[in-house]
Formats: C-alpha cells, structure tokens, sequence
C-alpha cells in the first residue's frame, strides 16, 4: 500500500502508531496442539453433546406424556400450522421422488428379468420395495431435508433474536410450546405422505412395465395386489411414523442446541439434515434386524 496516496492526516497516524516499537511476545504467535489433546477435546465435546441430546429426548417425552393428559400447553393454530408446511406444501417433491423411484425400480428390475422372461415379476419388485423399504424411507429424507432443516433454521433463529428467552421468561415451556406441535404435526403427516409416495412408487413401475414390457395395465396391478400383503404395508406405515419422530426430534434439537450467531443457524441446519438421515438410515437397519428375528 502507498502511503504518500493517503490523507494526510492519516499518514501522521500511521507514524504515531509506528512510533513506539512494538514489545516482543505481544503478538499472538499460532500454538500447535498435540494430537492426543485434540482428541480428548472431541471426546469430550461428543460426551457433552450425548448427555445435552438425552436430557432434551427426556424432555420431550415428559412432554409428550403431559399431552397424553391433556395438560401440554401449545396453540392448536401453532400445530395446524406445522401439519401445513410438512403436509400439503411437502407434495410437489414427494410426488417427484416417489415416480421417479418406482420408475427406476421396475427399469433396474426389467434389465435382469427379462433375461428370464419373467419381468411380470417387475410388479411384484416394484410393489413389495416400494411398500415395504423404499417409499418410508425415500420419504423419511425428503422431509429430514426440508422439514427437519426448517425445524432446525425456525428455533436457531428464535434462539438468535432470544425469543426462547423471553418464553421462558413468561413462564412458557419451549418443550411444549415449540417443539411438541413440530414432533406431533410430523408423526401425523409421514403415515400419510408414506402412502401417497407407495400409490405414485407403483405407479412410476406401471408405468415403466406398460411403456417398455409389453405389460397391460391389467396384468402389472394384479400382480402388484398379489405381492403386497398386509403386514408389508403395516411395517411400511409403522416405520414412517418412527421416522417423523426422529426427523422432529434431531431438527428440534438442533435448533434448541444453536449458538447466538447467525452462522449457527445455518450449520444448526446443516445438521439436522445430516442428524435426521443418519438415524433414518440406523433405524432402518434396526428394522430389518428385529422383522427378521420375528420372522416378518
């Protein structure tokens, strides 16, 4: 930098501030820190963050439990809010997915089978994944992606202009003001959502089978009725609700767990995502292990 381009009385304090020479050891220096002292800070920011996780799942289950009782105090317009944004507004993109999934199961499914000539059995892959795996799941995703990050970027923020504060201030329960409606308002939509993407799932693999395998439409839904079973669609239905409550509960807890800055709402919605997915994903695991165990 040029500093005969300055004002003038800029330059002179410059020259002021250069006057006294600087002590040694004022300036902060860059420490490297061992390894060993890095890791025992993860482990115990992660010990930290388990115990902070427990205490909120506590209490959203004392709350929960207030609910049953008729005693948890939110507003019905709150929750009918929240049943908007996760319901109807969550259409456009289920719609998407979900078609687009069954049209790529029944195209994978067609490749091999009709190597067999059996892709009447299209159908049948198609109806039983969709039902079964793929539409709770596919659908579980999309809403920790957009739902669960809402969740998350809605009470980081009021956590940020310290909204929370002042509800507790009025003696107001953030558990059961704000979070509760989320956690209800989700389990009440993802059943729903979960059969609307199984109905559009099978209708992308119809529409695969007719257009490419030479199906009728007759023939690919009674081998889809035939495939899908009773207890297949329960266990689809009984994982979505699990899902929407852990796709809540990470959400709420990010957002409650976010700091005062504003770019601690975003990385609050960052991962929430990452959260919700990952407990998506194990808990589906989870499943699979105990239905075969039960023998489901």
């Amino acid at each position: 930098m040029r500093r005969d381009a300055l004002p003038v009385g800029v330059q002179r304090l410059l020259a002021l501030a250069e006057a006294v020479p600087e002590k040694p050891g004022v300036r902060r220096t860059s420490v490297h820190t061992p390894w060993i002292a890095r890791l025992g800070t993860t482990a115990l920011d992660l010990g930290a963050g388990s115990v902070s996780a427990v205490a909120f799942v506590g209490e959203v289950a004392s709350a929960t439990w207030r609910l049953t009782r008729r005693s948890a105090r939110f507003r019905i317009g709150d929750l009918a809010v929240v049943v908007q944004e996760c319901g109807v507004q969550a259409l456009p993109i289920v719609t998407l997915i979900s078609i687009l999934v069954g049209m790529i199961l029944a195209f994978v499914g067609a490749v091999q089978l009709t190597r067999f000539g059996a892709q009447i059995y299209v159908a049948d892959l198609v109806a039983i994944a969709v039902v079964r795996e793929m539409g709770c799941i596919m659908t579980g995703i999309i809403m920790a992606g957009r739902t669960g990050s809402g969740f998350a970027a809605q009470l980081g923020t009021m956590k940020v202009t310290q909204e929370i504060d002042a509800l507790t201030t009025l003696g107001l329960p953030s558990i059961e003001f704000l979070v509760l409606p989320r956690i209800v308002a989700l389990c009440l939509m993802m059943p729903i959502l979960c059969v609307y993407a199984d109905v559009l799932g099978i209708v992308g693999g119809a529409g695969v089978g007719v257009s490419m395998l030479d199906l009728t439409l007759v023939q690919y839904v009674r081998e889809t009725v035939a495939a899908i079973t009773l207890t297949s669609f329960a266990t689809g239905i009984a994982k979505s609700v699990f899902f929407g409550a852990l796709i809540a509960i990470a959400g709420c807890l990010r957002g409650m767990q976010c700091g005062k800055s504003s770019a601690s709402v975003g990385e609050a919605a960052t991962s929430a995502v990452v959260t919700g997915i990952v407990l998506i994903i194990a808990a589906d695991g989870l499943f699979a292990v105990l239905l075969n165990v039960l023998g489901i």
